[in-house]
């Protein structure tokens, strides 16, 4: 009979939770919802070393790198033989998602489910371990299978400024004028989209925040994604706040659609890939202010997210991903580490500084690091699960130090995130100043957009470009370290470092070098390779 030798689908190895209390048995006729992901039936798409892919339409990338017919519908029989349901079905997205109940869902995927209750917030959870199992017959096929497992696996990167810190602070526009972002231009015409793991938003918040800065209130709508809503009303409130008048205040034009979705692998990829491959709001920049160390995902969890991104890459979306509050432990002390998805190749990984000035010139910008306050530090650092793209070959990334690999340096750019000379933001009826590499997401995204809007196309996959440009683009930011656990890593430097990456932005430069296509030698960064100095 069809469907009864099971192998084990690679990647999905799961270890039990930490922090957490194992608790009883799962209800066996509670319904789980998986999304099972699926190969692409075309080519691949590649980052290209020299220059931005060319853009697709939709319909053209769903038919050169979509998933194959044929596989969807071996999944949907699959669905029928072990008595679960096919809630949706997309080539274009390459998955099947399914619900049943937990009984069936365990015997389909060879699975054992148990209750956790986590130390930290008390909530109660799903969780397995071990490897998911799945037909022989979708050998190849199915690439992950994301769901069966609940767990939380994101925090935001949001850091409230203490009573105590008395440097000046900034609304988004004044930190928007330290930057030089272009005048003139308000994002019209552009849609950002916020992928959001909880919390929510007041509409009056919004009202009040966006008159008090004398500016005509965004667009917003919330988008529902696996049964998320916008719930305020709890911790994770400040993070969509900032993030919407942030991106909001900056680019005022521009349409913001939030993506509220459960704090689980595939609450978070399913997310970005609606937003990715949302064809009634078609955003053109993305904004990721979630994450956790690369090494906290399964294999095929982070294969799943990594593919959403390239799906953004090659439609010509522009993903911005803070890359952690944490400094270069990233909160795991002992060891370096890198946050995910920041840490993706087609992600523009956001990092932060610690910046003064006031009306258009900043009078001094360091990395961040408040470690001794314990108000937190820029991630940063080398990625142990990418290698290093080709746009980053001449950037001088040194190899990881511990591991000694090759791999993707992180961030890319950078910008204001110390809570100390933090924003003006106002959450859940109270105006409070937050830091973050979750501010400097969005505050990419709103340049993105208001550079959409004066280009008349989409920026799109922004790092090889970023790249071949000039030093005028960036502040390069060459004093201070995101070393936050006496490991003695990382330093800033003149050029690219793992603490501020390039820099932060002169958007007027940044619009003028993309509006001449102006760049140095592709793939060459205009500054040579720098030795990588350890302190």
């Amino acid at each position: 009979m069809a469907f009864e030798t099971k192998i084990q689908l690679p990647g999905s190895d799961k270890k039990a939770p930490q922090n957490a209390q194992l608790g009883g048995a799962v209800e066996a006729g509670s319904t789980v919802s998986v999304t099972v992901l699926l190969r692409r039936a075309g080519a691949h798409p590649a980052i290209a070393p020299e220059e931005t892919p060319a853009i697709l339409s939709r319909a053209e990338f769903s038919e050169r790198h979509g998933a194959a017919a044929e596989d969807l519908k071996l999944v949907e029989a699959f669905a029928h033989h072990a008595n679960l349901t096919v809630v949706d079905s997309s080539v274009t997205k390459r998955r099947v998602i399914l619900t049943g109940t937990a009984a069936a869902m365990a015997q389909a995927f060879g699975v054992k489910f148990s209750s956790y209750k986590s130390d930290d917030t008390g909530q109660t959870f799903r969780g397995r371990t071990g490897a998911i199992q799945i037909p022989a017959e979708l050998q190849g096929a199915v690439v992950a299978v994301i769901g069966l497992d609940n767990r939380p696996v994101a925090k935001p990167h949001f850091r409230k400024k203490k009573a105590a810190a008395a440097h000046t602070t900034f609304t988004p526009p004044q930190v928007a004028e330290l930057y030089q972002f272009p005048a003139g231009l308000t994002g019209a015409g552009q849609t950002v989209a916020i992928i959001e793991l909880g919390g929510g938003y007041k509409t009056a918040d919004l009202q009040t925040y966006f008159e008090n800065l004398g500016i005509t209130a965004p667009h917003v709508v919330a988008v529902a994604v696996d049964g998320g809503a916008n719930t305020p009303g709890g911790d994770a409130d400040g993070e969509v706040m900032l993030d919407i008048e942030v991106a909001g205040s900056v680019a005022p034009g521009a349409d913001i659609a939030v993506y509220f979705a459960p704090n689980t692998d595939q609450g978070f990829v399913d997310a970005i890939s609606d937003a990715v491959h949302d064809a009634t709001r078609k955003p053109s920049v993305i904004s990721i202010s979630w994450g956790a160390p690369e090494d906290s995902w399964t294999a095929q969890s982070l294969a799943a997210m990594n593919s959403a991104l390239q799906d953004a890459a090659t439609l010509g979306v522009t993903v911005t991903a803070a890359s952690g509050d944490d400094g270069s432990t990233d909160g795991e002390g002992g060891a370096l580490h890198v946050d995910f998805p920041s840490s993706s190749p087609y992600a523009l990984a956001c990092g932060g500084t610690t910046l003064k000035g006031s009306g258009s010139k900043i009078s001094s910008e360091t990395v961040w690091n408040e470690t001794a306050n314990q108000a937190g530090a820029g991630g940063g650092g080398i990625s142990i699960k990418f290698p290093l793209p080709s746009y980053q070959q001449a950037a001088g990334v040194p190899a990881q130090p511990t591991t000694k690999y090759l791999g993707r340096g992180v961030p890319d750019v950078a910008g204001n995130a110390d809570p100390t000379t933090g924003y003006q933001v106002r959450v859940d009826g109270q105006n409070v100043v937050v830091g973050g590499t979750s501010a400097v997401a969005p505050l990419w995204a709103g340049l993105v957009a208001l550079l959409n809007q004066k280009l008349g196309k989409p920026a799109g996959f922004l790092n090889p470009t970023l790249y071949t440009l000039g030093g005028t683009v960036f502040h390069d930011i060459t004093v201070g370290n995101n070393d936050d656990g006496g490991l003695g890593s990382y330093s800033a430097r003149a050029g690219w470092d793992a603490c501020t990456g390039l820099g932060s932005p002169n958007g007027t430069a940044l619009l003028s070098a993309l509006s001449n296509g102006s760049s140095s030698t592709p793939g060459k960064a205009p500054w040579g390779k720098h030795k990588h100095k350890h302190h």
